[in-house]
Protein backbone atom coordinates (compact mmCIF):
# COMPACT_ATOMS: atom_id res chain seq x y z
CA UNK A 1 0.00 0.00 0.00
CA UNK A 2 1.34 3.20 -0.77
CA UNK A 3 -0.46 6.23 0.25
CA UNK A 4 -0.86 9.58 -2.41
CA UNK A 5 1.25 12.52 -2.08
CA UNK A 6 -2.23 14.35 -1.16
CA UNK A 7 -1.97 12.26 1.83
CA UNK A 8 1.81 13.06 2.88
CA UNK A 9 1.27 16.42 2.50
CA UNK A 10 -2.35 16.58 4.50
CA UNK A 11 -0.05 14.65 7.57
CA UNK A 12 2.35 16.99 7.16
CA UNK A 13 0.35 20.17 7.28
CA UNK A 14 -0.98 18.26 10.24
CA UNK A 15 2.30 17.34 12.01
CA UNK A 16 3.27 20.73 11.72
CA UNK A 17 0.70 22.40 13.13
CA UNK A 18 0.56 19.85 15.98
CA UNK A 19 4.80 20.74 16.26
CA UNK A 20 3.79 23.88 16.44
CA UNK A 21 1.16 24.21 19.61
CA UNK A 22 -2.04 25.07 20.79
CA UNK A 23 -1.17 28.86 20.12
CA UNK A 24 0.85 29.68 17.55
CA UNK A 25 -0.52 30.37 13.99
CA UNK A 26 1.75 29.96 10.79
CA UNK A 27 0.75 30.50 7.00
CA UNK A 28 0.32 27.98 3.83
CA UNK A 29 3.37 29.66 1.87
CA UNK A 30 5.41 28.59 5.33
CA UNK A 31 4.24 25.36 5.39
CA UNK A 32 5.24 24.47 1.51
CA UNK A 33 8.50 26.42 2.03
CA UNK A 34 9.70 24.22 5.09
CA UNK A 35 8.83 20.82 3.14
CA UNK A 36 9.60 21.86 -0.32
CA UNK A 37 6.46 21.14 -1.74
CA UNK A 38 4.06 23.65 -4.14
CA UNK A 39 1.98 26.29 -2.13
CA UNK A 40 -0.49 25.31 -4.80
CA UNK A 41 -0.39 21.84 -3.81
CA UNK A 42 -0.79 22.91 0.08
CA UNK A 43 -3.63 24.98 -0.88
CA UNK A 44 -5.44 22.86 -1.96
CA UNK A 45 -4.47 20.44 0.99
CA UNK A 46 -4.82 22.82 3.84
CA UNK A 47 -8.58 23.76 1.55
CA UNK A 48 -10.11 20.33 2.29
CA UNK A 49 -8.72 19.81 5.69
CA UNK A 50 -10.03 23.02 6.88
CA UNK A 51 -13.94 21.50 5.70
CA UNK A 52 -12.98 18.20 6.93
CA UNK A 53 -12.43 20.23 10.65
CA UNK A 54 -8.89 19.54 11.16
CA UNK A 55 -7.68 22.85 10.44
CA UNK A 56 -9.00 26.19 10.99
CA UNK A 57 -7.56 28.89 8.98
CA UNK A 58 -7.99 32.16 10.06
CA UNK A 59 -7.68 35.57 7.56
CA UNK A 60 -6.62 38.87 8.41
CA UNK A 61 -4.32 40.42 10.59
CA UNK A 62 -2.96 37.45 12.99
CA UNK A 63 -4.37 34.78 10.95
CA UNK A 64 -2.81 31.84 10.02
CA UNK A 65 -3.40 28.42 10.05
CA UNK A 66 -4.17 26.17 13.53
CA UNK A 67 -5.20 22.79 14.15
CA UNK A 68 -9.10 22.35 15.24
CA UNK A 69 -8.83 19.92 17.13
CA UNK A 70 -6.15 18.51 19.51
CA UNK A 71 -3.94 16.28 18.82
CA UNK A 72 -4.95 13.28 20.75
CA UNK A 73 -8.26 13.45 18.90
CA UNK A 74 -7.33 13.26 15.54
CA UNK A 75 -7.19 9.73 14.04
CA UNK A 76 -4.31 8.97 11.57
CA UNK A 77 -6.51 6.39 9.97
CA UNK A 78 -9.42 8.98 9.82
CA UNK A 79 -7.09 11.22 7.80
CA UNK A 80 -6.30 8.70 5.20
CA UNK A 81 -9.78 7.44 4.38
CA UNK A 82 -10.97 11.22 4.40
CA UNK A 83 -7.48 12.11 2.08
CA UNK A 84 -7.34 9.12 -0.15
CA UNK A 85 -9.38 9.20 -3.46
CA UNK A 86 -9.40 5.47 -3.16
CA UNK A 87 -8.00 2.52 -1.37
CA UNK A 88 -8.88 0.10 -3.91
CA UNK A 89 -5.63 -2.13 -3.95
CA UNK A 90 -6.18 -3.58 -7.49
CA UNK A 91 -8.83 -2.83 -9.75
CA UNK A 92 -11.79 -5.85 -9.27
CA UNK A 93 -12.46 -3.99 -5.67
CA UNK A 94 -13.80 -1.47 -7.69
CA UNK A 95 -14.50 -3.50 -10.69
CA UNK A 96 -15.21 -6.84 -9.94
CA UNK A 97 -15.94 -7.60 -13.64
CA UNK A 98 -12.34 -6.19 -14.62
CA UNK A 99 -10.61 -9.60 -14.18
CA UNK A 100 -11.73 -12.97 -15.09
CA UNK A 101 -10.55 -14.77 -11.85
CA UNK A 102 -12.40 -12.73 -10.11
CA UNK A 103 -15.39 -15.72 -9.36
CA UNK A 104 -12.46 -17.96 -8.33
CA UNK A 105 -9.81 -15.79 -6.78
CA UNK A 106 -9.08 -15.77 -3.32
CA UNK A 107 -6.40 -12.62 -3.25
CA UNK A 108 -9.27 -10.20 -3.16
CA UNK A 109 -10.43 -11.49 0.36
CA UNK A 110 -6.43 -11.87 1.52
CA UNK A 111 -5.97 -8.14 -0.02
CA UNK A 112 -9.36 -6.85 1.66
CA UNK A 113 -7.73 -8.11 4.66
CA UNK A 114 -4.10 -6.57 4.39
CA UNK A 115 -5.85 -3.27 3.88
CA UNK A 116 -8.33 -3.49 6.78
CA UNK A 117 -5.09 -4.17 9.08
CA UNK A 118 -3.35 -1.40 7.23
CA UNK A 119 -6.19 1.22 8.30
CA UNK A 120 -6.73 -0.76 11.68
CA UNK A 121 -3.02 -0.07 12.75
CA UNK A 122 -3.63 3.93 11.40
CA UNK A 123 -6.54 3.90 13.63
CA UNK A 124 -4.23 3.06 16.74
CA UNK A 125 -2.70 6.17 16.96
CA UNK A 126 -3.22 9.79 16.81
CA UNK A 127 -1.49 12.70 15.91
CA UNK A 128 -0.28 13.20 19.66
CA UNK A 129 1.67 10.04 18.80
CA UNK A 130 3.38 10.89 16.04
CA UNK A 131 4.28 14.52 18.14
CA UNK A 132 5.33 12.88 20.96
CA UNK A 133 5.62 14.77 24.38
CA UNK A 134 8.55 16.46 23.63
CA UNK A 135 7.83 18.56 20.37
CA UNK A 136 10.90 21.48 21.07
CA UNK A 137 13.62 19.92 18.60
CA UNK A 138 11.11 19.50 15.94
CA UNK A 139 9.60 22.98 16.78
CA UNK A 140 12.75 24.21 16.75
CA UNK A 141 13.78 22.77 13.04
CA UNK A 142 10.24 24.38 11.78
CA UNK A 143 10.68 27.41 12.81
CA UNK A 144 14.57 27.88 11.70
CA UNK A 145 14.93 29.68 8.36
CA UNK A 146 14.38 27.01 5.49
CA UNK A 147 17.72 26.07 4.08
CA UNK A 148 17.94 27.81 0.41
CA UNK A 149 17.16 25.57 -2.82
Amino acid sequence: MRLTQYSDHALRVLIHLAVLGDDARTTISAIAERHQVSRHHMVKVVHQLGQLGYVDTLRGKGGGLRLAQPPAQIVLGEVVRHTERQLDLVECFSDPGACVLTPHCGLRGVLTEALAAFLAVLDSYTLADLVGPDAAPARAFLLRAPLSA
